[in-house]
């Protein structure tokens, strides 16, 4: 797991180059001027980069997008969309829920893009256009470098969809960014690195976690909640977070760590939920970047990243932070017992 968190700079890097130029070959294949509806889907891991994908298509296109579990697509989508594409994400693309909802969309007329990384999988076979996260093989049963990875491929192809049907006016400047990401992505291994394993060091006897994170960091926080849960075999459960208070906040108290991603421009509004939960005793860690001026425990990741790209950058702390967590705990975070990496 930890190798694989460490290999995501060379990772992306290798999607930037390779996927790119299908990325835009599919962006103007699909018509997109009469798209009307993206459906994406996928399970557990692959699930949340879903929903980062679907951040960008919202803020970045005007198109209907919507995230649907993998498990349930059938269910929520029973009539014919010949107007409508879904995107399918699966590490391995043998997913039995992800190929399910593949097949579901196919019969009723949708045209599908298999987004996965690997190439000769089943879900690649069955559906009309494939990009590939050029991730490598990953071994651990703890996705870590596919996540990335994944979100990374399927935003090259929605930027050429914008660029296609709103002609963009920040392309230029995304495409620039886009082109730092392994840069942005190394130097956030760099910051939190040492600070996870710390942190994780001081937090080995808590059994409850909570991950709190908004815009585009609500996928974040639910993957880092996933990480915890699946590495260091405890309670840890993401929201929105200010969904947080509705509710879930009764249960804050010193027992509960709570791990808070702050957007850009948040600083004010993460301190005074951040004095909220310590006013019951509960441990905090912020997660911020290395131009903000927060005080206590924190993990810092890179600054100065368009918005779309926050999960990118903003989940390696929290992976890394699983992965000691892990360690701390005398566990092993690559095989966790109960798991499989593949769902069939």
């Amino acid at each position: 797991m930890l190798r694989e968190i460490h290999e995501q700079p060379d990772a992306l890097a290798r999607t930037l180059k390779e996927e790119w130029t299908e990325a835009k070959r599919i962006a103007e294949t699909l018509d997109a001027e009469d798209l009307k509806l993206i459906y994406l889907t996928g399970s557990g891991t692959s699930y949340h980069a879903c929903l980062a994908v679907n951040y960008t298509i919202s803020t970045m296109t005007s198109i209907l997008s919507s995230t649907l579990p993998a498990s349930e697509f059938a269910s929520w989508t029973t009539q014919a969309h010949t107007d409508t594409v879904l995107i399918a994400i699966s590490q391995s693309g043998e997913s039995t829920d992800v190929i399910n909802a593949a097949n579901s969309a196919i019969q009723s007329g949708m045209r599908t893009i298999a987004v996965t990384n690997t190439p000769e999988s089943s879900l690649a076979r069955i559906c009309d256009l494939k990009l590939f996260s050029r991730a490598g093989p990953e071994k651990a049963i703890t996705a870590t470098k596919s996540f990335t990875c994944t979100i990374l491929a399927a935003q090259l192809l929605i930027l050429e969809l914008a660029k296609l049907i709103e002609s963009l006016p920040r392309y230029d400047a995304l495409i620039s960014m886009i082109n730092q990401i392994p840069q942005l992505v190394e130097r956030s291994i760099q910051l939190s690195e040492g600070d996870t394993r710390t942190i994780a060091e001081t937090y080995k006897d808590k059994e409850f976690f909570f991950v709190l994170g908004s815009g585009p960091n609500y996928a974040t926080a639910l993957e880092g909640a996933l990480k915890l849960k699946e590495s260091s075999n405890v309670y840890a459960e993401g929201f929105a977070t200010r969904e947080f208070l509705h509710g879930p906040m009764q249960l804050v108290d010193r027992r509960t760590p709570i791990l808070i991603l702050e957007n850009p421009g948040k600083s004010d509004e993460v301190m005074k939920l951040a004095e909220s939960f310590e006013r019951f005793e509960a441990p905090v860690v912020i997660i911020h970047s290395k131009d903000n001026s927060i005080d206590g425990k924190h993990f810092r990741t890179v600054g100065g990243v368009d918005e779309i790209f926050l999960p990118l950058v903003d989940v390696i702390p929290l992976q890394l932070y699983s992965y000691y967590s892990s360690v701390a705990r005398g566990l092993n975070p690559d095989n966790p017992p109960k798991l499989k990496k593949v769902v069939r």
